[in-house]
């Protein structure tokens, strides 16, 4: 039985919870290793885990919002939870800080000093520092146990600016500022205020997951640009993809801190729900500014 007072951290009753979601991981990682070797089990395996992980998500946070709704979780609970989502936070930058690196490395250093061999002793003799680089044409490379001819799509052309990654960012840039109206809405126990600005910035997350989804089907059709379209191509899909993923879980928190919100679950002075939510939804904001400034425009 679980244990509180007053003076005491909430230690919560054992739960087979992290049992289950650990089986449902294991799951989905064995059916992508199964699946790439070409079993048919694999892809059962991957839908069979996603959905114990989403079923165990579901019941695990009902059980902590349970815990918070009945008054459990005092000021000891608040602390370390805003301590726990900095550390999540900080574990995200060093995430994206790898793959901002990696970009970084190739546009400053490996691209040009590829291209800056004296062309007597590289394999590369019509390599150039230009960016955005395919990398070298015509090359052999082993893929799949075989030997063969890598070449660049002839038809490659880099994802401009100014257009709809443009109106992502301002997409972005507005649902910043709805979370945070939503927010003040909050402080001053505006309910309405507080719903609106939640369904707002829920509406926003989904217009940016649609236009991205049809910048990936632009990239892929019209571009070729592709994962596989060289070292442009393998950062761009690996930096947008990876944030991407990032709103798609930021914009079901917020759907679902949208319905705890249509419930009454928050107060003016106890809400860290809201807050570390509305923490993870800046983040995501921030790194975009970044992949739009270093990925698209420069």
């Amino acid at each position: 039985m679980a244990t509180h007072s007053e003076n005491q951290y909430f230690v919560p009753t054992p739960s087979l919870y992290p049992v289950f979601m650990s089986v449902g991981i294991l799951t989905l990682a064995s059916g992508f290793i199964f699946s790439i070797n070409n079993y048919n089990a694999g892809n059962w395996m991957m839908i069979s885990g996603a959905a114990l992980i989403v079923l165990m998500t579901f019941f695990w946070m009902g059980k902590v919002i349970a815990e918070n709704q009945s008054g459990v979780y005092k000021h000891w609970e608040d602390k370390s939870f805003r301590w726990g989502m900095i550390a999540f936070i900080c574990s995200e930058i060093a995430f994206f800080a790898a793959f901002f690196g990696a970009l970084f490395y190739m546009r400053i250093i490996s691209v040009p000093e590829l291209a800056g061999f004296d062309p007597d002793f590289t394999m590369h003799k019509d390599f150039t520092d230009a960016w955005p680089s395919l990398g070298p044409g015509g090359d052999v490379i082993r893929y799949g146990g075989a030997l063969e001819t890598y070449a660049p799509p002839s038809n490659f052309s880099p994802m401009g600016a100014w257009g709809l990654p443009a109106i992502n960012t301002l997409i972005l840039l507005i649902s910043g500022a709805t979370i945070t109206w939503a927010h003040w809405g909050l402080l001053k126990n505006n309910r309405k205020q507080l719903v609106l600005g939640m369904f707002l910035t829920v509406v926003l997350g989904i217009a940016f997951l649609l236009c991205q989804a049809y910048e990936y089907h632009h990239a892929y059709t019209d571009l070729g640009l592709t994962l596989g379209a060289g070292a442009y191509g393998s950062t761009f899909f690996m930096l947008t993809g990876f944030h991407g993923f990032h709103v798609t879980l930021g914009t079901i928190m917020l759907i679902v801190i949208l319905l705890r919100c249509m419930k009454g679950h928050f107060t003016p002075d106890r809400h860290f729900g809201f807050e570390g939510v509305a923490w993870y939804w800046h983040f995501v904001d921030v790194v975009w500014l970044g992949l739009f400034i270093f990925v698209y425009w420069l």
